[in-house]
């Protein structure tokens, strides 16, 4: 008789972890929020396929809603990156308002002469991919710098040789000094 209940009592015991493995899978045990859904929202971005020095994505989260923002010059990236978020736990809804530039050989010369008067004035550190932290934003002959730098003297370095390449229009440097502490 005793061996009869501790089976029942185990068997019972098994039932009951079972179902209370399933209901938290099924309610989504491992959600996201705050903090960390900030940061996997990150990594998910950097790791995109083509995701580069000539791509800049913003995001904002309020709750589980995901707002997508910047601009990619690589088509599929925008797809891309709003399809990677959406597979993020936690996140419930993703508005994409990545801007997709139009293709322009103009500026896809602009940004070739950027990246390399960049990296040949001794900026390459900060061009470096996977995760560059300088991003180099061409559209209609305005460049615009985002990112992070280390210091004020890099930040105006920057500005001055993109405001010294030929055809461009404009130069916005949207650059930040210091790491990005958030990430």
């Amino acid at each position: 008789m005793k061996i009869i209940s501790k089976f029942l009592f185990l068997s019972l015991a098994f039932i009951a972890f079972s179902v209370s493995s399933v209901s938290a899978q099924q309610s989504g045990g491992n959600v996201l929020s705050g903090a960390a859904l900030e940061q996997r929202i990150f990594k998910k971005i950097l790791s995109l396929p083509r995701y580069g020095v000539f791509d800049h994505i913003t995001f904002q989260v309020n709750g589980g809603n995901v707002t997508l923002g910047g601009d990619v010059v690589t088509l599929g990236t925008k797809r891309n990156a709003a399809d990677a978020v959406k597979r993020i736990p936690g996140v419930t809804n993703v508005v994409n308002n990545i801007n997709d530039l139009p293709p322009s050989s103009f500026d896809d010369s602009i940004r070739r002469r950027a990246l390399r008067t960049f990296a040949d004035k001794g900026l390459y550190r900060y061009l470096a991919e996977p995760n560059p932290g300088v991003r180099i934003i061409v559209e209609g002959g305005r460049l615009t710098l985002e990112g992070y730098v280390a210091n004020s003297g890099d930040s105006n370095l920057f500005n001055i040789y993109a405001r010294g390449l030929s055809n461009v229009f404009e130069v916005t440097n949207n650059l930040v000094i210091g790491r990005d502490r958030n990430r």
